[in-house]
Order: C-alpha cells, then sequence, then structure tokens
C-alpha cells in the first residue's frame, strides 16, 4: 500500500482557495466551522452585534370587550407576547392573554391570569398620569405589579404590563415588558380601547428600540 502523502495534510498553494474540497477530509471537517465564522463575520459586518434584536416602538391600539357583556364571543383578553385578542372562554386560551377586560363595582377593570384563579407571571402596575412618550422603562420593583388583582382603568393614566412566560428569542423563556395607555373607558358599552409598546427583548425592562 503506497503511502500516504504528507501534502494531504499541508497547507494550500499559494493562489488556491482554502474549501473543505481542498483539503484533507479529516482537515474539512476541522476547517468547516471557521469558514462558517468568517462567512458569518463577512455577512454581518464586523460592527453588527448578530444578537442583538431590532424592534418598532410604533404603537399599536386594541379594542377589548368586557366579560359582563351578554354576547358571546367576544375579546375580553389580550396577549401582548402574540398582540392578540383572545376569548378568554374558548378552551385552550390560559397561558395565551396576560389581561381581560371587566367590569366590577361599577367601573372597567383589567385582570391579569392570577385575579381569575390561573397562575401565571403576567401582571400590571399602575404608573399614574403621566406622559405615554415619557415611559421609557417598566419598573423593576416587583411589589408595584398587581398579579391576583383587578386593577381599574382611568384614561389619563399610563400602565406597565409584565407578560407571561413565553418561549422568546433563542429559545429561551422568559418575559417581556411594555406600556399601554386607556384611549377610551365606556363603562355602559363595556368596552375600552388602548394603544401599546411592547419590547421584543427577553426580560428587559427597557421600552425604547435600539439604535
Amino acid at each position: 500500500m503506497p503511502p500516504t502523502s504528507l501534502r494531504s495534510f499541508s497547507s494550500p498553494e499559494p493562489g488556491v482557495s482554502v474549501t473543505p474540497e481542498t483539503v484533507h477530509p479529516v482537515r474539512a471537517r476541522a476547517w468547516a466551522p471557521v469558514l462558517a465564522a468568517v462567512a458569518f463575520a463577512t455577512l454581518t459586518g464586523c460592527d453588527d452585534d448578530p444578537f442583538e434584536i431590532t424592534w418598532n416602538a410604533t404603537p399599536d391600539t386594541v379594542r377589548l370587550y368586557s366579560l359582563a357583556r351578554p354576547e358571546p364571543n367576544l375579546p375580553s383578553g389580550f396577549g401582548f407576547f402574540d398582540r392578540a385578542r383572545i376569548q378568554v372562554e374558548t378552551p385552550g386560551s390560559t397561558g395565551q392573554w396576560d389581561v381581560a377586560l371587566d367590569t366590577e363595582n361599577g367601573q372597567l377593570v383589567l385582570k391579569p391570569p392570577g385575579a381569575l384563579g390561573i397562575t401565571a407571571r403576567a401582571a400590571i402596575a399602575t404608573l399614574g398620569s403621566i406622559p405615554f412618550d415619557d415611559v421609557d422603562e417598566a419598573p423593576g420593583d416587583t411589589l408595584v405589579y398587581e398579579s391576583d388583582d383587578a386593577v381599574v382603568m382611568t384614561t389619563g393614566n399610563v400602565y406597565a404590563i409584565r407578560t407571561n412566560r413565553r418561549t422568546g428569542n433563542f429559545g429561551a423563556t422568559c418575559v417581556h415588558y411594555g406600556k399601554f395607555e386607556p384611549l377610551i373607558v365606556d363603562v355602559t358599552a363595556g368596552e375600552m380601547e388602548f394603544r401599546y409598546v411592547r419590547s421584543q427583548v427577553c426580560n428587559d425592562r427597557s421600552l425604547v428600540p435600539p439604535d
């Protein structure tokens, strides 16, 4: 059997491109991650953070209907993670919504799942009468969040939201934070309209997208 050529394991000649096909199969496996990393760096650029999540802080608007209304199949719940209105009475909806609109003592209230006996991380914090655009971070003090009781909705107030745990970016299970402001609170009609902004970054209380 002829001896194995040492040339198969040596560095390529000048002018020869290094690819997994131009080196010995054993070295091809070693070169592959290096080549992939070089290609990734070339595509993303040296100054780019491949793990940075970009998102838009333009507010969206939602209208919810009170659970006290007699009509069936009205969306009373909202999931900030999926940005979706939810019929909380629907089987399988548990875990999909963070707040549900209801009527108590002549007022419209938002209830986190805990207020309906459901174990969840979702919670609401009342921030008070401050400009919506001035809220650039959700509170870090967990004591200001209400997870087990209803929160009265009032126009002119701004609120922070902590969502249920969901699988976010890169497969991590985490919560997300946001802010919302009631625009219309109609107790007689049993409906509320609000605008909101929700960060897309796991466990990040900042409500301002990266530059």
